[in-house]
């Protein structure tokens, strides 16, 4: 089986590493000279833009940041619908928002082609152990015909429903987390201007009835130590505003997530958006805090 991976950022390049090594062809481009290089130093074929991916690969799998990017890999010049793509399974893995499955679906269709669309959950630290879960919106055919794709890299696939469900899915995913992160952020800074320290809170909410994985799994950046980039405070600024155009498009008030978005934005515009979402608890101490209190 052949397969194209479009996107070589931190999740696209262990995604096609992963798939590579699980005995599947694979060929990988980026806009990224240094992402194709780094590809291509561990033999893994490259192509030489979006259009030639898509001839490559039976399944193109694409993993980008935004909205606009994705658009742009389907429709722009050089673009995957730029050349025969007629039987060719198109697997997007981005964090979009439904509006865009929405809009693409039919454009891939009208080609001969198909379309699903499966963000994942899980860190770059899950791909080599096949532990990701994938989010999957599409024909129930076409999410079986994805298998291929899916096994290697997932614990699960859930399909939510039809074309956009998946997004959907990743973006309330993705939004529980960011408020989680700024109520959290504003709890450790009440916390510390009163005198308590870090660990000794972060000790107690691992063992509250709000205990989660996430405290444990990010203590170390949550405490100032050096940690691995999972998420970055910039990408989640971006699922956040996803959220609130998403839900604001459907008639829902969001004023928690309104509220969110506007404190990833300030993160974000004061140097911290390259920085992990654990980061966020800091900015609002060190920044927030220290600029207003």
């Amino acid at each position: 089986m052949n397969v194209s991976v479009v996107g070589l950022g931190r999740m696209g390049l262990r995604i096609a590493q992963r798939l590579a090594a699980s005995g599947l062809d694979v060929t990988g481009w980026d806009r990224n000279p240094a992402s194709v290089r780094d590809l291509a130093a561990g033999g893994i074929a490259t192509a030489t833009d979006a259009a030639a991916a898509a001839r490559a690969g039976e399944i193109v799998i694409s993993c980008i940041t935004e909205d606009a990017g994705v658009r742009n890999l389907f429709t722009g010049p050089a673009g995957f619908l730029t050349v025969d793509v007629a039987g060719k399974l198109f697997v997007e893995m981005s964090t979009l928002r439904p509006q865009t499955a929405h809009e693409l679906a039919p454009l891939v269709r009208a080609r001969g082609a198909a379309f699903i669309d499966s963000p994942v959950l899980g860190s770059i630290s899950a791909i080599p152990r096949g532990a990701l879960q994938a989010l999957v919106g599409g024909s129930r055919e076409d999410v079986e015909r994805a298998r291929v794709v899916h096994d290697p890299l997932t614990r699960s696939v859930v399909h939510m429903g039809p074309i956009g469900s998946g997004y959907a899915m990743k973006l309330v995913a993705n939004l529980g987390l960011a408020t989680y992160l700024q109520s959290l952020a504003e709890a450790l800074a009440m916390g510390t201007a009163e005198g308590l320290t870090l660990d000794a809170m972060l000790g107690v909410l691992s063992e509250a009835t709000t205990a989660n994985a996430w405290i444990a799994n990010r203590k170390p950046i949550l405490t100032g130590e050096a940690d691995d980039v999972t998420l970055d405070i910039r990408t989640m600024r971006k699922d956040v505003m996803s959220a609130v155009a998403t839900g604001s498009k459907a008639g829902v008030a969001m004023p928690v997530a309104s509220g969110t978005l506007a404190a990833f934005s300030a993160a974000v515009a004061s140097g911290y958006g390259d920085g992990d979402i654990g980061q966020m608890p800091k900015f609002l101490r060190e920044a927030m805090v220290q600029r207003f209190g």
